[in-house]
């Protein structure tokens, strides 16, 4: 069997689901649980990693943050989730094309999916499954959020693991981070992979242009195109990239 040679890395939160306000209501109930603390900062949750928005929190609401402080947060986060699958497909949606786009692209055998996330991989899988035909991602292999506060480090993290799972290397032009924010774009950029802004966030277009994303669209509405802009930068030599959809998308 012909091993794939491009491996794709989804963003969750405002590129493939909206569930805007949910991660802010969870922590909510998790620092009560775990710590006793009300709410009361609220920290940018766009873009940004569980362990990063878990450091912060912590820190603002005078608590000295430990490895075991963290470790208890993220599994009252795990466990908050879990209780409220049942009422996840009402709490959020899918955005417009994503579950199209993702059955299109597991039809291609050169291509591997998964995520690149700051969600922890339980939160993900909860946010996915009512939505998404996720079962086309493979999650075991994906970069996410206690691991780092840096996008780059989970970037780094999903290639290795898919190489090692499917026993290929990923050439950097091969590799294709799909996110609705700057953050997203400059782990891809920080590793010299293919970086696509969805402008289906808070950062607007030129926003993630500017960062240097390789093609900005403008959401996922529009599978042919799409597919075409992921697929079609893939191989294509950094530095020639012009941040225009590649020719037939």
């Amino acid at each position: 069997m012909t091993p794939p040679t491009t491996l794709v890395l989804w963003d969750v939160d405002q590129t493939l689901v909206d569930y805007r306000g949910l991660g802010r209501a969870w922590y909510a109930e998790a620092l009560v649980t775990v710590l006793g603390i009300d709410l009361v900062h609220v920290p940018a949750f766009a873009g940004r990693t569980e362990r990063g928005i878990t450091v912060e929190l912590l820190e603002a609401h005078g608590a000295a943050w430990t490895e075991e402080h963290v470790r208890r947060v993220h599994a009252e986060l795990v466990s908050i989730a879990e209780a409220g699958r049942a009422t996840m497909a009402e709490r959020g949606r899918a955005l417009p094309g994503a579950a199209a786009v993702v059955a299109a692209l597991a039809g291609r055998p050169e291509v591997v999916q998964t995520l690149v996330t700051g969600n922890l991989p339980e939160l993900a899988a909860c946010k996915l499954a009512p939505l998404l035909p996720h079962h086309h991602l493979d999650l075991e292999v994906g970069g996410y959020g206690a691991l780092s506060a840096d996008r780059h480090v989970l970037v780094a993290a999903a290639r290795a693991a898919a190489e090692a799972k499917y026993g290929t290397r990923f050439a950097a032009d091969r590799v294709v981070v799909v996110g609705d924010t700057t953050h997203d774009v400059v782990g891809a950029r920080h590793h010299g992979v293919v970086a696509v802004g969805v402008a289906t966030g808070r950062d607007s277009a030129a926003e993630l242009a500017a960062a240097g994303a390789d093609v900005v669209l403008a959401d996922l509405s529009d599978t042919g195109a799409v597919v075409a802009a992921l697929l079609g930068w893939a191989g294509s030599p950094a530095g020639t990239r012009d941040g225009q959809l590649p020719s037939g998308a």
